[in-house]
C-alpha cells in the first residue's frame, strides 16, 4: 500500500467514489461520514498518512474537525486536504488559517484528487527523511559530547580515588589528603553540574520549567544577595584557571520579577562559558545595570576570549551546538547557551550577543523590570 488515507465526507455516493479512486491507485482507505466520526477514529488509534475532508457536514463540520486535529500534538503533522465547492474563496482562506495543506475543488476528476494526494504524501515523506537525517546527526553529536564530557570528570574522580588507595595511611598528611579530596570534589562537581544542565534543558524544552517558574517567581531587588553564592563559586572556578571575575552592579538598577535560581543558573552558564573560551590570566566581567531599552535590566557577561565567527552566532543557542568542535576540544556539553536563551524567554526577556574574533564576546540577558 502507498499509504493510509482517512476520507471524511457526508455524501455517501461521493465518499464511495473517492474510496474507489484511491483504492484503485493503491491506497488504503478508511471513511467517516462526519468530522465527529473522523475524530473518534483518530482517538481510537487510527494513524492515517493523510486526511481528505469535506467542509460542509452535519454534527461537526470540516473546520471544527481540522481545528481539533491541529490542536493535538500527535496529529499536527498529518497532511490535510479540503474538498470545497468551486468559487468558495472564503472557505479556502479560513481553512488555510486553521492549517489546511491543500484544496480539491468540486466537481473534480480522479487525476485532480490523485495529484493532490500524491504531492502531499511525497512532501511529507521528504520532510520525514530530512528529520530522520537531522535526528541521526544530532544523536551522533550528543554521543560524542557525552563521551567526552562525562569521561573527563569521571577520570578526575577515579584517578584521585586510586591514588588515595595506594597511599600508606600512616604517611598520609592532612595537606596531601586535602589535595586528593579536592581532585575528587572537582570531578564530582563538574559531573553533577553536567547532569543538572541536561535535566534543566529537558525541563525547559518540554515546558516543565514553566511550572517551577510560576511557583517560585518573586521580586528580585537585592542583586548582591542574589549573586552571593554564585560569586564565591565562580571566583573559585576562575582561580583554578588563573582568571579573575569582576562584578559591577549599578546601584540604580531596578527590581525584576523572576525565579532567582533560574537567573543564577543562566549567569553561571555564561560565566563558565566565558572562562572556558578565554586564556589564563584574563578577566571575566559581570555587569548588572538598567538597560537603555525601556523597563529592562541587563545582565552582561564579557570575556577576552577567542570570539565567535559571525556566521556561527545564529546557531550558538541551539541545543548541543558547538563552535569549531574539531579545533577546540574543551567546549562543554553544548547545553549552556540553550539554557540561557530559554530562561530569558521564560522571564519574558531575551539574549543578545556581540563578538569579535580574537578579542572576545559579550552576552547580555535582558529581563523586564517589575514596574
Amino acid at each position: 500500500m502507498k499509504g493510509k488515507i482517512l476520507v471524511v465526507e457526508d455524501d455517501l455516493y461521493l465518499m464511495e467514489g473517492i474510496r474507489d479512486i484511491l483504492e484503485l491507485a493503491g491506497y488504503e482507505v478508511v471513511t467517516a461520514d462526519s468530522g465527529k466520526a473522523g475524530l473518534d477514529l483518530l482517538r481510537n488509534g487510527l494513524n492515517p498518512d493523510l486526511i481528505v475532508s469535506d467542509i460542509m457536514m452535519p454534527i461537526m463540520d470540516g473546520y471544527e474537525f481540522l481545528s481539533a486535529v491541529r490542536s493535538e500534538k500527535q496529529w499536527v503533522d498529518i497532511p490535510f486536504i479540503f474538498l470545497t465547492a468551486k468559487g468558495e474563496r472564503a472557505d479556502e482562506n479560513l481553512g488555510k488559517e486553521l492549517g489546511a495543506d491543500d484544496y480539491v475543488t468540486k466537481p473534480f476528476g480522479p487525476d485532480d484528487l490523485l495529484v493532490a494526494v500524491s504531492a502531499k504524501l511525497r512532501r511529507i515523506k521528504q520532510l520525514r527523511q530530512k528529520q530522520d537525517q537531522q535526528f541521526g546527526e544530532l544523536k551522533r553529536n550528543i554521543m560524542t559530547i557525552l563521551y567526552h564530557e562525562f569521561n573527563t570528570p569521571l577520570t578526575y574522580v577515579v584517578a584521585y580515588n586510586d591514588m588515595l588507595k595506594q597511599i600508606d595511611a600512616e604517611t598520609l598528611t592532612a595537606d596531601s589528603l586535602r589535595v586528593y579530596l579536592s581532585g575528587v570534589d572537582s570531578g564530582a562537581t563538574r559531573l553533577r553540574r553536567l547532569i543538572e544542565n541536561f535535566i534543566l534543558l529537558v525541563e525547559l524544552e518540554t515546558g516543565e520549567a514553566e511550572d517551577s517558574y510560576v511557583l517560585h517567581r518573586g521580586l528580585i531587588d537585592d542583586y548582591q544577595l542574589l549573586l552571593a553564592g554564585l560569586r564565591n563559586e565562580s571566583e573559585a572556578l576562575l582561580a583554578e584557571r588563573q582568571q579573575t571575575l569582576h562584578v559591577h552592579i549599578d546601584p540604580h538598577t531596578p527590581a525584576i520579577v523572576g525565579y532567582g535560581d533560574y537567573v543564577i543558573k543562566a549567569l553561571r552558564c555564561l560565566i563558565d562559558n566565558a572562562s572556558k573560551f578565554s586564556s589564563k590570566g584574563t578577566t571575566v566581567d559581570l555587569h548588572i545595570y538598567p538597560s537603555q531599552e525601556e523597563q529592562m535590566v541587563c545582565f552582561a557577561v564579557s570575556d577576552q576570549g577567542r570570539g565567535i565567527p559571525a556566521h556561527e552566532i545564529e546557531h550558538i543557542f541551539e541545543p548541543f551546538y558547538q563552535v569549531n568542535r574539531q579545533d577546540y576540544e574543551d567546549q562543554g556539553s553544548g547545553t549552556g547557551l540553550a539554557i540561557v536563551k530559554r530562561i530569558a524567554e521564560l522571564h519574558g526577556g531575551k539574549v543578545e550577543v556581540t563578538s569579535e574574533v580574537g578579542k572576545g564576546s559579550t552576552f547580555r540577558i535582558l529581563l523586564p523590570t517589575s514596574i
